[in-house]
């Protein structure tokens, strides 16, 4: 076999990244859902450079002191990545002014967008600037003694004021955004004018400043590395740290200085010494940042946005109780297509349920306003016992996990927090119930979050079951978890059903791919299917390039991050992959061992990244319903056909349109008609 190759995983992240742009530059794509794919791609960037930049700039750094390293590389991939980056923006910009804000005014919606406030919206936006946006503003004058610190991805205009003779001042003053809608809205008739609240503040800042006069005007934002230090021997509960935490992260180091193009060099100089922005990487952007506030463009026709597709209800008896419908059967919710209540149900009735005597739950990222956790709470309060693992190192959601998490506890419920070094992304429940000498177990196991939230926009499917050897193992996982270990030699779970990482999951996919090699040697069918939404871990991606060399047929599905390097002769020429952006977040794990014909179907919580595989507690489990395989099989393979929202990545992480002659095949859509007629 030929040495492995593999894509830098940044670089392929911000492939993907912009994959996610191009839906805002299709013409097909509803006008409103364009500008949204626009928020997203902005929002996506800055968490790359609130989380990956800082890595590869560590990278570029740790490689002149490593023989492991190659500085060269690490130099071209921070270099590659900011070029790319600096593509995407300028193409940004061009579906912006180009496309969108011109089919804006054929809609009657006028965006005022690098232009001065029209003379007839002065009068309104001076009243809202005056009652509203005035409130909120702390200009802070800037000199040598400055000690200002900038907030991460908050934004702040630098201002050039004069005062007759005297020298010029330079006073950086915040536009609060963060406490007032980015955007502000006026109607005239049929015709809707919106404009930045960043455009209000600039038409006022002479009336803000009347002792100066204003010359030039001049957005910036700093973003800041986002990542948690926390260390295993850290005194105190994990909570506590987190909360410490916390409070540092938006003081971290900063990783890019984001610059409006035309402030002159001197005075970019000159804020990069006064505000400690030396060793951030300093970007020319556009006038307007923060981008990501379009997802609330307070904009909407019928005719502008996606045509409505009502979550589907499941056949599901109402007359009695959830789990004696479990307990007649397993099956299965494909989120967002199908209802999310019967999920809410499950806890709702555990909750006062009388034979219930116990609920055991994983929580990785809870909704803002979470009615599985008022559930919880409401099933404490009533006697039950409530075990819920709370993983408050959900990046970017630890403080609202830390908030229900201490709710629960006041009500009673017992919060189990995971070590610090180690993650749990599991999503599990369990429910105990006791009817006479008897105990039944219920349970769910998922794809996705137990959040409903997140549930009306990611793809995602929940398995309901009532399988006592799956739900044993649950159990004994429970049980371990509440013991705040780490998986070691000496404190092993023997799973036969589930696959857990940090005890066989790993192993378990080893082999399963091994089984398929050793068919493909015989002679036989062989087929692997796989879908994921990142793939780096370079042991099972070794596995991967085997079985294609043994003549396996390997199937991937791979939303962002995909460092296997497809098509190659002589590593990985029975390899494909495919990548799939539509109106929903492709999310759900699924992998599909054909075994001969005796097809194995496995899904779960676990990605094959480094942190999935090895830092995460990560359960993936079986699929044994015949009903239920050949469900997920029809979801998988209109996924495979799609035409119309996936592309296929080929060696050089080019991606390619699929070649059809027919009429395209939208698979999400197809998905969704099939689940409907299904029914």
């Amino acid at each position: 076999m030929l040495k492995p190759k593999y894509f830098n995983r940044d670089i392929s992240w911000i492939t993907f990244n912009g994959r996610v742009l191009e839906e805002a530059a299709k013409p097909e794509v509803p006008l409103i859902e364009r500008i949204k794919f626009l928020s997203i791609y902005s929002s996506n960037l800055d968490e790359f450079y609130r989380v990956r930049f800082p890595v590869l700039q560590a990278l570029k750094k740790i490689s002149k002191k490593s023989d492991e390293l190659d500085t060269d590389e690490q130099t071209n991939v921070l270099q590659q990545a900011s070029e790319m980056v600096m593509a995407q923006q300028q193409h940004f910009g061009q579906i912006l002014t180009k496309q969108l804000l011109p089919a804006l005014k054929q809609n009657d919606i006028s965006l005022i967008y690098n232009e001065p406030l029209p003379d007839f919206l002065k009068k309104e936006t001076t009243d809202y600037f005056q009652s509203d946006i005035l409130a909120f503003l702390q200009p802070v004058f800037i000199n040598a003694d400055t000690t200002y610190f900038p907030e991460n991805n908050k934004l702040y205009f630098l201002v050039q004021l004069y005062d007759g003779v005297k020298a010029e001042k330079l006073v950086l003053i915040n536009i609060p955004s963060d406490s007032l809608p980015r955007f502000y809205s006026s109607k005239a008739g049929n015709e809707q004018h919106i404009c930045f609240i960043d455009d209000i503040l600039r038409d006022n800042l002479p009336a803000l400043f009347k002792a100066y006069t204003v010359g030039g005007c001049y957005s910036i934002k700093v973003t800041r590395d986002a990542e948690l230090d926390l260390k295993d021997e850290y005194p105190g509960e994990l909570s506590d740290q987190i909360e410490r935490q916390l409070q540092k992260r938006d003081q971290g180091f900063a990783t890019r200085f984001l610059y409006q193009a035309d402030t002159p060099f001197r005075i970019v100089q000159m804020l990069t010494e006064h505000l400690g922005l030396e060793k951030a990487n300093a970007v020319e952007g556009g006038r307007y940042h923060n981008l990501k506030d379009l997802m609330a463009f307070p904009a909407s026709k019928p005719e502008l946005v996606y045509d409505k597709w009502p979550s589907l209800s499941l056949n599901i008896p109402t007359d009695e109780p959830l789990a004696d419908t479990i307990a007649k059967g397993d099956f299965l919710i494909n989120t967002p297509y199908q209802s999310y209540n019967t999920v809410l149900r499950f806890f709702n009735e555990a909750a006062i349920n009388p034979d219930v005597e116990e609920i055991n739950v994983t929580l990785y990222r809870v909704a803002s306003d979470s009615r599985i956790v008022n559930a919880l709470i409401s099933a404490a309060r009533n006697g039950k016992k409530v075990n819920v693992v709370v993983e408050l190192k959900a990046r970017f959601d630890e403080a609202n996990n830390l908030k229900w998490a201490k709710k629960m506890k006041n009500a009673g419920v017992q919060i189990i927090y995971s070590v610090t070094a180690l993650k749990v992304h599991a999503k599990i429940a369990l429910v105990k119930t006791r009817k006479g000498d008897r105990i039944t177990y219920t349970g769910l196991l998922a794809t996705g979050n137990f959040n409903e939230g997140t549930a009306k926009f990611y793809t995602d499917h929940i398995l309901f079951t009532g399988n006592h050897k799956i739900l044993r193992e649950v159990e004994l996982l429970f049980i371990f978890l509440a013991k705040r270990e780490k998986p070691s030699a000496d404190n092993q779970i023997d799973f036969k059903n589930l696959l857990v990482a940090g005890f066989n999951l790993q192993r378990r996919f080893m082999n399963l791919i091994d089984r398929e090699i050793e068919f493909a040697k015989q002679g036989k069918a062989a087929a692997i299917t796989i879908k994921l939404n990142n793939l780096e871990e370079q042991v099972l991606i070794n596995k991967l390039y085997e079985a294609s060399q043994a003549g396996v047929k390997v199937q991937l599905i791979v939303r962002s991050i995909c460092c296997l390097v497809p098509g190659v002769k002589g590593l990985s020429e029975n390899i494909t992959i495919k990548r799939i952006i539509d109106r929903y977040l492709e999310h759900g794990r699924v992998f599909i061992f054909n075994n001969d014909g005796e097809r194995e179907v496995y899904m779960g919580s676990a990605d094959w990244m480094n942190r999935n595989i090895y830092h995460r507690i990560e359960v993936c489990f079986p699929v044994y319903d015949e009903a239920i395989k050949q469900q997920i099989e029809k979801l998988i393979e209109l996924q495979l056909n799609d035409t119309a929202q996936a592309v296929i990545l080929n060696e050089h992480l080019e991606q390619l349109k699929p070649e059809t002659d027919g009429e395209l095949l939208a698979s999400q859509k197809a998905i969704y008609q099939h689940l409907k007629t299904s029914l």
